[in-house]
C-alpha cells in the first residue's frame, strides 16, 4: 500500500496532521468495525485496510498546531477545507486597455440592415446586376434575419457559380430560392439572370435547342425587364447568325 492509497483510504488530503489523521482513522474504524457489520466480510477488509493505512500516516504526518483546539468535527473539515486553496490570478489590464482605446479610435462598422442590398457581382457577359434592374410592381422584401441572411449568402452563391461557369448549379441554387422566397421581385431578377447566362453559354456550345429554352424562360420569368427583353433579342440574333 503505498502512500497516496494511504490518503485515499482515510479520506484525507496530504496537507492532514496528526489530529485529522486520528480523527479521520476514528469515523471509519467505527463505520466499518467488524461489531457493527457482523458478517460483512467487504466491511473487515476495509476495517483492515483503514487501519494500516493509520498505522503508516501516523508516522508520517505532522503534529497539530500548539495554538489551536481541534473538535472531534473540527479536523474533517480542515482536512477537506484544504484539499483546494484559494488562488488568486492577476490580470493585466494592459491587453483590455488598448482594445478599448483602440475601439475608441477605430469604432467598428455598422452592420448591416436588413433592407441592405447584396453586393454586385464579378463582371460576366450578362444583364445587369439584380438590384441595378428595374421591373414593374412591388414585390415582398424578405424581414426575417435567418431569410434576409439566406438571400445575402445564396447571391454570394451565385456570383461563385456564374465565375466558374457552373450554370446548372446556379439554376438549381436560384429555383430553390425562389421557391423559398417566390413573392421577392429581386430574386425573380435573379432567377431571370442566370436563365440568360446560361442560355447565352450554351449558345457558345452550339445547344441552340436548349439555349433558346432557357432565354424563353428567362422572359417568362422577368416579362417586365425591357433591358432583359432587349438583350435575350440579341441573343437571339446570333442563334439565327449560326443557322446561316
Amino acid at each position: 500500500m503505498d502512500i497516496a492509497d494511504c490518503y485515499r483510504l482515510l479520506q484525507l488530503t496530504s496537507r492532514a496532521n496528526i489530529d485529522d489523521l486520528k480523527a479521520s482513522y476514528r469515523r471509519l474504524a467505527r463505520q466499518w468495525h467488524p461489531d457493527i457489520n457482523p458478517g460483512d466480510e467487504l466491511a473487515h477488509e476495509k476495517f483492515i485496510q483503514v487501519t494500516e493505512a493509520y498505522k503508516i500516516l501516523q508516522k508520517l504526518v505532522p503534529p497539530a498546531p500548539s495554538k489551536s483546539k481541534v473538535t472531534p468535527s473540527a479536523p474533517k473539515s480542515t482536512a477537506y477545507s484544504q484539499a483546494t486553496p484559494s488562488v488568486k490570478v492577476s490580470v493585466r489590464p494592459s491587453a483590455p486597455s488598448a482594445a478599448a482605446s483602440a475601439q475608441q479610435q477605430h469604432p467598428p462598422a455598422p452592420s448591416p440592415s436588413a433592407n441592405v442590398k447584396p453586393p454586385s457581382t464579378p463582371s460576366h457577359p450578362r444583364p445587369s446586376t439584380p438590384q441595378q434592374t428595374s421591373t414593374a410592381g412591388q414585390g415582398a422584401t424578405p424581414t426575417n434575419p435567418a431569410e434576409v441572411k439566406l438571400k445575402v449568402d445564396s447571391y454570394r452563391q451565385l456570383q461563385a457559380l456564374i465565375q466558374e461557369q457552373r450554370f446548372p448549379r446556379a439554376v438549381a441554387l436560384i429555383e430553390a430560392l425562389a421557391q423559398r422566397l417566390p413573392d421577392d421581385i429581386e430574386v425573380r431578377q435573379w432567377q431571370a439572370i442566370i436563365y440568360q447566362s446560361w442560355g447565352r453559354q450554351l449558345i457558345r456550345e452550339r445547344k441552340l435547342n436548349q439555349a433558346r429554352a432557357y432565354l424563353k424562360k428567362a422572359l417568362n420569368t422577368d416579362p417586365h425587364n425591357k433591358s432583359l427583353w432587349a438583350e435575350i433579342e440579341q441573343d437571339f440574333k446570333k442563334i439565327e447568325m449560326v443557322f446561316k
